[in-house]
Parts: structure tokens; sequence; C-alpha cells
């Protein structure tokens, strides 16, 4: 017969083991919810009239200025290339935009913007634009 000290160890050892099981599965349960949450966090093309919209990304490690468009590039460079901060009038005259038309310059204005809201650039108080931070 077993020694009752030691039936108690090996009584306590498979209660721990079961408490780790039990821990295990909940811990793959939480990750399996937090990778659903970052999935439908995640932003998703949008649609106009059934087709796809351009969809500009968000800033983050391992995505580079090349996975944004052409027009797009073009104003992070015209703003990088700036001395300082620029405004939105400034940015037109760089990539060509007729500055002296609003309706040529409020499309413009709505680019920055959005790259502003995507992490790419930062707007300053004043409105202007800057690829500092």
């Amino acid at each position: 017969m077993l020694d009752p000290e030691l039936l108690e160890r090996i009584t306590a050892r498979r209660a721990e083991l079961d408490e780790f099981a039990v821990a295990e599965r909940v811990l793959e349960r939480m990750a399996g919810q937090l990778a659903d949450e970052r999935a439908q966090a995640a932003p998703m093309p949008g649609q106009v009239g059934g087709r796809p919209v351009m969809l500009i990304s968000h800033r983050e490690p391992g995505v580079e200025e090349g996975a944004l468009p052409w027009d797009y590039q073009r104003i992070i460079a015209a703003v990088r290339q700036a001395a300082g901060p620029v405004m939105a009038r400034e940015v037109g005259e760089v990539v060509g935009v007729d500055v002296s038309v609003r309706s040529k310059l409020e499309p413009l204005r709505s680019k920055l913007v959005r790259l502003v809201d995507r992490g790419w650039l930062r707007k300053l108080p004043d409105s202007r634009f800057t690829t500092r931070l």
C-alpha cells in the first residue's frame, strides 16, 4: 500500500494539472475571441454602387508609403519637402493643383485630412500639415 502522504501529493498534483488544463482552454478561447474582435475592427474596403472604392490604409508597422495611391504619395512627398509645416494651398502649388479655384483646392484638403486621420501626416492647430511628429 502507498504512503498516505504520497497519495496526498499525487492528488494535489492531479488537481494542479486539471487547473492548468482549464486555464489553457480559457486562454485559447480568449485568444480566439481577441482575434475575432481585431478582425472585425480592421478597416474594411468600402463600396459605392457595388464597386470597391480606394482605401487609404492606416499607418502601421510594415505598411510603406508605396502602398498608398500615387496622388497620396505625391502629397506626402510635397509636405516632406517643405521646410516646415505647410498649408493646403502650398501643397497644391507643389502638386500642380490650381489653388486660385477653391473647388480645386478642397479635394486636396480632403486628402490631406484623410492622411491625417490614417496617421500619415499631422495637422497642427493652425491648420498646417507636417510629417514630423
